[in-house]
């Protein structure tokens, strides 16, 4: 009888576990482990809250005596956005890991108080990306972005946040589907946990994930189709004319409307996500925030192999001129994302020569 056991399965590694070997690796310090501990926890708790739905009472619009309150973006507030928003800034006014936070839900930075212990950190986020879905049940999420605090900065305002895509430290996104995932990176790679509701921690569940190089799939609101700039309209009609056209394939095109529900498709099967600029929203310069949505859905998104654009210039070398700076964008695998740059800078090259 032969005296081998059958080899154990490898135990799970939790978050706390993957940040603690970072940490003893040398790639992050026992603070931004801990900021990101504190992230997490805070989108349990709004997971909760989502999870509950109808049963919370936290669908439908925030305001009082019918009327919606609108954010600093012009847009209305849904109960679960302000309550989420809440959630995050409670979790991370006393954890002595901050500078200073801003969210997509207010006008300005908000500095830690004096009366809770600082840290070197700036926190950004968008406490409920999507939220637009919540009352039909679609996939919604939070997505953050970790800066440091410029040195000698004890009290950090607006201006001290408006650093490039790639001063981030950290960035990530949890998304609330038919599973919690919170998908993160610190600048080595883009990895998945999936949140285990019987023991209440995030569980690695995919570590290094990959976007395939070559896509067939794109996401776009083809509802602003003429809005769109001349090469965007080249683009995505060399697209649907599929095999036959200059493109040579045929392509399929999926739209949730929920970022965080495109972006975790396309780092999970390939694809490239567009909100390119419009004559609706070119005045603004974007439809999507810098600072909230673009950039750290870009360090996740080249993290795991891919590109991202404005079309013009790769989105983490942009310069922030403001806290709540909008862009045009494009990312998801690298070819397709190169070919939608292409057509941008052909079209601007024809232009110039023409005038």
């Amino acid at each position: 009888m032969s005296s081998l056991s059958p080899q154990a399965s490898p135990s799970p590694v939790s978050l706390t576990r993957h940040l603690l070997e970072e940490q003893r690796a040398g790639r992050i310090n026992a603070d931004l482990r801990l900021l990101i501990e504190v992230v997490a926890r805070a989108c349990k708790s709004i997971s909760i809250a989502v999870g509950k739905g109808a049963l919370g009472g936290v669908l439908g619009d925030a305001g009082s005596d019918g009327e919606a309150s609108i954010n600093v973006q012009g847009e209305a507030q849904k109960k679960l956005d302000v309550l989420s928003n809440e959630i995050l800034m409670e979790a991370n006014a006393w954890g002595g890991h901050l500078a200073g936070l801003a969210s997509e839900e207010m006008d300005h930075s908000v500095p830690i108080s004096d009366a809770q212990p600082r840290g070197n950190y700036l926190l950004l986020f968008d406490p409920l990306d999507g939220s637009s879905n919540i009352d039909v049940n679609i996939s919604v999420g939070t997505i953050f972005s970790v800066l440091r605090c410029p040195d000698g900065v004890t009290t950090p305002g607006d201006e001290h946040f408006l650093q490039p895509g790639t001063a981030q430290v950290a960035a990530g996104y949890c998304t609330y589907g038919p599973s919690t995932m919170l998908v993160l990176t610190i600048g080595h790679g883009t990895h998945a946990f999936t949140l285990d509701r019987e023991i209440g921690s995030f569980v690695l569940t995919q570590r290094g994930m990959t976007i395939p190089e070559e896509t067939r799939e794109f996401a776009v609101n083809m509802s602003n189709q003429r809005f769109w700039e001349a090469p965007m309209q080249a683009y995505v009609g060399d697209l649907l004319q599929g095999r036959e056209g200059p493109r040579g394939k045929d392509f399929n095109m999926r739209w949730v409307a929920s970022m965080v529900a495109d972006v975790h498709r396309i780092l999970t099967r390939g694809g490239i996500f567009s909100y390119p600029l419009d004559s609706k929203c070119a005045a603004k310069g974007g439809k999507l925030r810098l600072m909230y949505e673009a950039n750290p859905m870009s360090l996740l998104v080249e993290q795991a192999g891919g590109a991202a654009s404005t079309g013009r210039q790769r989105m983490l070398e942009v310069r922030p001129t403001g806290l709540h700076q909008r862009v045009p964008v494009f990312l998801g695998s690298r070819a397709e994302v190169e070919a939608a740059v292409r057509y941008h800078h052909e079209h601007d090259s024809q232009e110039q020569g023409d005038g």
